[in-house]
């Protein structure tokens, strides 16, 4: 009888044993599971488990990857703010037109640098890409961009090497954007650093800038053929003329119409001519009648005078005088030439 029990309980050991192991195998991560328990949900909290495990360290991957601009996201437009230091005066439309008929045939090929906002939660702010950015806000469709954590300096210096890389700034952008950060307490390594300059064309750039109004500059536009040497002469004319009628000549429809060099060049002719007139000496009796009856003056320059009568008779002496100027201007060669000793 005892045999037999133990025989019986062998086999039904036996049985148990090879359920468990079926089960087992069936259930390779819930392990060992007894029949009595089959129908708990073990299996299930542990492959919803498994997948926030998962999820979790896919995001903290994402994290990762974002914190190391490894990844190019799809960002709204509408969340995104301009660098804190303007680089240049002014996006040209021509240009402009030209990139959103680019990026609306073939996509944005490049995406912008962004980071995180250092005031605004859940908003963006442009190291560079601002003309990428503006021409997808023509289109209306999401930027391209990368997200990176840049401190202040770390963003200048890449908005300043990828323009010198990418965008051709004219000589006054790159100048105004040295003394915009110089004015906001950048160091003048941070600076060379961004513009890929040393420190003696830093300095020339910074001196250009302090000595021409910011207003001037700005109503003359990029200028993008003007050098430095042309920036340094219009610094110098403005040191030696009066500025009182320039803001006349930059407001009027005509200067604002015409292109940005041409602006430029009226500004020089405009303080050449000046010039010449502070050096000039001011304008003198030239000559009065005995009987101090009027006065003759001349006013102007080298090139240009012109004579003014102060009598009760000042017009009708004037045409007395035009009568007879084709002898008077005879006698005048006559005394260059004897003057000369031609």
């Amino acid at each position: 009888m005892a045999r037999k029990n133990l025989i019986e309980v062998s086999a039904d050991g036996d049985a148990t044993l090879q359920q468990a192991t079926a089960i087992s195998a069936a259930r390779p991560i819930a392990g060992f599971v007894t029949p009595a328990v089959r129908s708990t949900p073990i299996g299930g909290i542990t492959k919803t488990l498994g997948n926030i495990t998962q999820k979790f360290e896919r995001a903290q991957d994402l994290e990762k990857q974002l914190a190391e601009g490894q990844l190019i996201v799809e960002l709204d437009p509408a969340l995104i703010d301009g660098s804190f230091i303007s680089d240049r005066l002014g996006i040209d439309p021509v240009e402009l037109a030209e990139l959103v008929s680019q990026i609306k045939d073939h996509g944005q090929q490049v995406p912008i640098l962004v980071r995180p906002h250092p005031q605004t939660n859940g908003r963006y702010q442009v190291a560079y890409g601002h003309r990428r950015l503006a021409a997808v806000k023509e289109l209306g469709i999401k930027v391209r961009a990368v997200i990176r954590e840049l401190s202040d300096d770390q963003l200048v210096v890449s908005q300043g090497q990828e323009n010198n890389t990418r965008t051709n700034l004219s000589y006054i952008e790159r100048a105004l954007f040295a003394v915009r950060l110089e004015d906001r307490a950048f160091s003048r390594d941070t600076i060379m650093a961004a513009l890929g300059i040393d420190k003696a064309a830093l300095s020339k750039m910074i001196s250009v800038v302090r000595q021409v109004p910011i207003e001037l500059i700005e109503a003359i536009g990029a200028a993008p053929e003007v050098g430095r040497r042309r920036w340094m002469e219009l610094a110098e004319l403005l040191s030696k003329a009066k500025r009182n009628d320039l803001m006349v000549l930059l407001s009027a429809d005509n200067f604002r119409a015409l292109p940005s060099e041409q602006r430029f060049q009226r500004m020089i002719d405009l303080l050449n001519d000046k010039a010449e007139k502070v050096s000039e000496p001011p304008p003198l009796a030239a000559w009065s009648p005995a009987d101090k009856s009027g006065s003759i003056s001349v006013n102007g320059t080298a090139k240009k005078a012109s004579i003014s009568i102060k009598a009760d008779y000042g017009r009708e002496f004037a045409e007395f005088i035009t009568g007879r100027l084709d002898g008077l201007y005879e006698a005048f060669k006559r005394s260059k030439g004897e003057t000369t000793g031609d």
